[in-house]
């Protein structure tokens, strides 16, 4: 195998519909964050983006996007920010994966959401965990009927909560793949708020991951597109969610409500008219990725796996990387795993955020009160 390593911006035609053709041909690929224009506009905003080019004699057979990091510190493309990563290639392809590092200039690979099972990783993997999907393949009416099996009563409250909400608020319409750059902008306020109640790092803090949202959002083709939905009350926006989808998979990714309707669940009922817009609109499957949140145990229909693991080649930028790393990742894998220790950790940043928003309110107030916010207890 011949591997070269370009940036994805420099990625001719006929290599784009190379990476396009071996996506479509492999449904465990079938994910907007492995897709060609995800990896083309994470290269204009981060220097650090790469790609390999696998070919033989018979020509390109996979592509390896990356992140190539200072002392060979390689990532997966996006990071933090995706959900999914892995080989684009034809399925049986298996290379060296030191090899592979070699050729990328890396001395070490960390992946947590890399698409399970590919066998130039398998051996590499430490952990296979499921990722929750909505899946519509049988029907919107059959998932709702697996929902409520699931869990009736939940179905039940939430019904109820969508029909007080419109009979008290204004009667709820969602707008599916919204075109308008000021409801992205709400929808992003709000998602930077909740990263502060929570006590997480504000994302849309850093520019560049703005600017790469808006770059998504205003991606429109067949087999690749931002969408924006928003639920209203009356002509009141109360819950929206961004993501990304290719021709049949739509990914969760910014999900984000006005707390003002908190009492109304209103994420929830967003999600639930979300998913019978995606099914409309000729979508197989939601993918809600691996961990979080209990919701997602409840709308789930079916589950996709991914795999968490770590390749290095022998070097002191490795062994480093190692202690800084492996401890934590095994941490949060434990933590993640048992409902208990999420939802204690979940307090714990959440108290965290309170304090902040509250040091933040004295700061700003010119005689040091703070005025305490409406509906607190």
């Amino acid at each position: 195998m011949n591997i070269q390593v370009v940036r994805p911006g420099e990625l001719g035609d006929s290599e784009r519909a190379r990476w396009r053709e071996l996506q479509k041909a492999d449904p465990s690929l079938d994910n907007p964050f492995l897709s060609v224009e995800f990896a083309v506009a994470m290269d204009r905003l981060r220097d650090y983006v790469r790609v390999a080019v696998i070919s033989d004699g018979s020509g390109i057979q996979g592509f390896f996007p990356y992140e190539r990091h200072s002392f060979g510190i390689g990532k997966p493309l996006g990071g933090f920010l995706t959900t999914c990563h892995g080989l684009i290639s034809i399925p049986e392809l298996k290379l060296d994966a030191k090899a592979l590092l070699r050729a990328c200039k890396l001395s070490v690979f960390d992946f947590d959401h890399l698409v399970a099972g590919q066998p130039t990783f398998a051996p590499y993997e430490t952990d296979v965990r499921p990722a929750p999907v909505m899946d519509f393949t049988a029907g919107f009416d059959a998932w709702l009927e697996q929902v409520k099996s699931n869990s009736p009563k939940n179905l039940k409250t939430v019904r109820y909560k969508e029909r007080k909400f419109g009979r008290e608020q204004g009667e709820l319409r969602l707008e599916w793949a919204s075109a308008d750059p000021e409801v992205l902008r709400t929808l992003l306020a709000w998602k930077s708020d909740q990263y502060r109640r929570t006590g997480r790092v504000d994302r849309f803090a850093q520019p560049w991951i703005v600017e790469l949202t808006d770059m998504m959002h205003a991606e429109s083709s067949p087999d690749f597109a931002g969408v924006l939905t928003m639920l209203y009350a009356g002509d009141v926006p109360v819950a929206g969610h961004f993501g990304l989808r290719t021709a049949t998979t739509l990914v969760g990714w910014f999900p984000a409500y006005d707390t003002e309707f908190a009492r109304y669940s209103p994420g929830i009922v967003h999600h639930l008219q979300m998913a019978e817009a995606a099914a409309k609109a000729g979508l197989h499957m939601v993918d809600m990725g691996k961990g979080g949140k209990e919701y997602k145990d409840w709308l789930k229909s079916g589950v996709l796996y991914v795999a968490e693991g770590r390749i290095s080649r022998p070097s002191p930028t490795a062994a480093v990387h190692w202690i800084g790393r492996t401890p934590f990742n095994k941490a949060r894998t434990i933590v993640m795993d048992r409902p208990s220790l999420y939802r204690a950790a979940d307090r714990v940043l959440k108290g965290f955020g309170r304090v902040r928003t509250s040091m933040q309110q004295q700061e700003e107030s010119p005689n040091g009160v703070v005025k305490e916010p409406t509906g607190a207890s």
